[in-house]
């Protein structure tokens, strides 16, 4: 049997590259090994410039070529980096090994000895994943989180007033309007990414142990944990400064909670308007050439949901066991976190992929008003609620003496499908004040939305 050739066994990599494009310049081992070279200059940038373990300073134009040269890695480097790590056997000495041969090209040999210095390969990892983590997040997967905010927010302004039949429990309940329901998952979502803004992505630089003790060995009179402090703010992170080998992962464990709860809640998203969907209160715009069902051509499949709500699904798995894994390294090191955390672009790649799917969704619904007005006007027994809470109150003025009004609504209406006329009957017989009879005379279940339209103004707010 012929066997095919090389093929991606990620769908991230093959039927979705172009949904997730822009996560392999972060976090894949290329993005990876990007940000370990560019951590590794920097640590003989900051060296040299502050003339530590007897080195001098390097010219502007020694430090901008070396600069230049880790922020275009590409291809060339790629390729040497395999060479080089099939001989080491670790991915980590490869760079410096690669740093090394760069310094020799640029006749910086003197200063070769400087790199990796004091380190060990988890001061470099840590950083290289907290800043590849940081710019994916930042750069690909907030910028898609947004862009569904922002449609969603379109739209909840669009159908503000737009009537609904609520359903609780899958029954008729208190109408709502339209805009309103989408408005509630705008603000969860915003919640979500202010959280997210709040997160540290901390690192570490101490050696190791986290000790510092091959820095005081080499040099007593530095004080490291302030240089260990510089460093790692000037690359933009936050400082860790108490640490075992490692940089303890709580902060990526937040940051991959989070992620997750905001899949959570679009998850939450995609089934209901799959639902509405179900019922026809928001018709499918056809895309022309698209085929809806292989066997029943009038159907138009809710698909992007559909492919959102399994992604969603396939990124928790991946992220919550990321946040359960990095919490815990046995004693000073152990290297479970290595494997885990090369997962890193899958779970949030597929967060991506649903984001993307979810936009596109909500691209090609339009809302169905007539639908919209037929279910309200079909249940009419959803007043039931506000005749009994006026009663109580006119009750409670003094303007009826009406007793239990509740077990007369319940009578009435439960179980039971009522006209307009039938409750134009039942409230013209109450014994209230004409104020309130009249109020109840004109409502209908459309207009029983209370300020559903008006709480859109706490989106304004924010």
């Amino acid at each position: 049997m012929s066997q095919l050739p090389t093929q991606p066994l990620s769908p991230l990599d093959g039927r979705y590259a172009k949904q997730v494009a822009g996560l392999g310049d972060f976090l894949s081992e290329a993005g990876l090994n990007k940000a370990r070279v560019h951590v590794e200059v920097e640590w003989l940038v900051y060296l040299t410039q502050h003339e530590l373990l007897g080195s001098a300073p390097l010219d502007a134009a020694e430090v901008a070529t070396l600069r230049t040269w880790a922020a275009n890695f590409g291809q060339a480097e790629i390729d040497e980096l395999a060479e080089t790590e099939r001989v080491t056997q670790h991915d980590v000495k490869a760079v410096e090994y690669l740093v090394r041969a760069q310094l020799s090209r640029q006749g910086l040999d003197h200063i070769a000895e400087l790199t990796h210095v004091a380190c060990t390969s988890e001061d470099i990892n840590n950083l290289s994943y907290a800043l590849t983590v940081k710019q994916a997040v930042a750069e690909v997967w907030q910028p898609k989180l947004e862009a569904v905010i922002a449609e969603l927010a379109r739209q909840a302004e669009q159908y503000r007033e737009l009537p609904m039949m609520s359903r609780t429990h899958g029954q008729p309940a208190t109408p709502t309007t339209l805009g309103k329901e989408l408005a509630v998952f705008v603000h969860r979502l915003n919640r979500q990414v202010a959280q997210i803004a709040q997160v540290e992505y901390l690192g570490k630089f101490s050696g190791a142990t986290g000790t510092f003790a091959a820095h005081i060995a080499a040099d007593p009179t530095v004080d490291w944990q302030r240089v260990s402090r510089e460093f790692v703010e000037g690359l933009g992170l936050d400082w860790n400064p108490l640490t075992t080998q490692i940089e303890s992962h709580d902060w990526q464990a937040e940051l991959y909670s989070r992620i997750a709860h905001a899949n959570r809640i679009l998850h939450n998203l995609a089934t209901d308007i799959w639902s509405y969907i179900s019922i026809g209160y928001f018709r499918q715009i056809p895309v022309a050439g698209a085929t809806g069902s292989s066997t029943m051509p009038h159907k138009v499949n809710p698909i992007r949901f559909e492919n959102a709500e399994a992604n969603f699904e396939l990124s928790n798995a991946i992220l919550d066991s990321l946040a359960q894994t990095l919490v815990t390294s046995r004693w000073q090191r152990d290297l479970t976190d290595s494997s885990a955390q090369r997962n890193i672009g899958v779970g949030i790649g597929h967060s991506v992929l649903a984001l993307d799917n979810v936009l596109r969704g909500l691209g090609q619904i339009d809302a169905a008003p007539e639908v919209l007005a037929a279910d309200l006007d079909s249940n009419w027994e959803v007043l039931g609620e506000a005749i009994q809470t006026v009663i109580r109150a006119e009750v409670t003025a003094g303007r009826s003496t009406i007793s239990d009004p509740y077990a007369a609504l319940k009578e009435l209406t439960r179980g039971k499908r009522i006209g307009q006329a039938d409750l134009i009957e039942f409230v013209s017989a109450l014994e209230i004040g004409d104020e309130a009879k009249q109020r109840l005379l004109e409502l209908t279940p459309a207009t029983y939305v209370g300020d559903a339209a008006k709480l859109l103004e706490h989106l304004r707010a924010n």
